[in-house]
């Protein structure tokens, strides 16, 4: 098996704009596909088949752009995320950008599980951005298109007997609603009515901030009952922690970091189980079923207790759904939810 240099060369027109809004940082946060930077292009997930060795082998690979030409890369032996991959084993890499437009250029550096050097290079195919993988002569082992995956759940149309929180229409069921000019939800709000147990359904975009890190890079957060937070953060090609996209803030990680790259629509789908209360006092901990986009990575997770930061600061039987206001251009649409009782 060969692959430590990830070569990847990209023969696209690039685009250079300003930022689409300001942040605390001074880094630019893109909420516009179009009007992002020149590394724009070279981010997102590749995936397809190769022979090493004999062996039939799927392969996924994470490309994710840092900023000012730099990057990082993950490969997934058997497959991206959620489509094959088994943990832990990963290629890792970094790489810089060279050149402009057409004549852009992004070589890679990474190391294998087992500390193997690996090559690869991405190239237009027919039109396409692929990964080709080599060996060590230089030659060509297999291609992994770019993919664009997207929520199975994607659209989900509210079920008979659910309330519509947000679609588009109005702001109406929620405190301090404001959308933008294409009716999208902004983050910070809060819905007028609270829930209990209830199946929750929300579509979320986290924006494109390249040059922004950890817990300044596309953060919100989903407060079920206003207590208990599903982390929303840009943060594909990480590992995957209770704080970072999918994981149940300072409870438990998810099983899989299943997060897509910036820009791209996300879905949760989210069980939630209230606590329980008997004279006046907490006699089960309040529970959490989680799907991001369309896989399982939290299974009836126990959470002990709330997450700061949500409009509620005492668990109770209901409370309202909090979108968090973290200072980053999250948006949302489409969500509803299916009371239980």
């Amino acid at each position: 098996m060969v692959f430590l240099r990830i070569f990847l060369v990209l023969s696209l027109p690039l685009v250079l704009t300003a930022s689409v809004q300001a942040k605390p940082t001074g880094h630019p946060a893109y909420t516009d596909p179009a009007q992002a930077d020149a590394d724009f292009a070279f981010q997102g997930e590749y995936a397809g088949d190769l022979t090493i060795d004999g062996q039939p082998l799927s392969m996924g690979v994470q490309v994710v752009a840092l900023g000012d030409g730099a990057f990082d890369a993950v490969g997934y032996p058997g497959g991206l995320p959620g489509a094959g991959w088994t943990p832990p084993n990963k290629v890792t890499g970094k790489g810089t950008r060279t050149g402009e437009g057409d004549a852009a250029v992004v070589k890679l550096e990474g190391v294998d599980w087992a500390g193997v050097t690996r090559q690869a290079e991405i190239r237009l195919v027919e039109g396409t951005p692929a990964v080709t993988i080599l060996d060590d002569a230089g030659s060509r082992i297999a291609t992994l298109p770019k993919v664009h995956r997207q929520s199975p759940t994607l659209g989900l149309a509210a079920p008979s007997g659910a309330v519509v929180i947000f679609d588009g229409s109005n702001t109406d069921k929620l405190l301090d609603g404001r959308m933008t000019d294409d009716r999208l939800l902004m983050e910070g709000v809060t819905t007028k009515d609270a829930f209990g147990d209830a199946t929750w359904h929300i579509e979320f975009c986290l924006p494109y901030q390249p040059k922004d890190r950890g817990q300044g890079r596309g953060n919100s957060g989903a407060y079920f009952q206003g207590s208990y937070e599903t982390q929303m953060l840009d943060s594909f090609g990480l590992e995957g922690k209770d704080n970072e996209c999918g994981g149940i803030y300072k409870a438990a990680p998810p099983r899989v970091n299943m997060c897509l790259p910036p820009l791209a629509w996300q879905t949760y789908d989210v069980e939630v189980t209230a606590p329980r209360f008997a004279d006046g006092k907490k006699i089960a901990n309040a529970r959490l079923t989680v799907r991001h986009n369309g896989v399982l990575i939290h299974d009836n997770v126990e959470v002990p207790g709330i997450t700061p930061g949500g409009p509620q600061k005492q668990e109770a039987p209901t409370g309202p759904l909090h979108l968090q206001n973290h200072g980053n251009p999250v948006r949302y649409r489409n969500i509803w939810v299916l009371p239980k009782s």
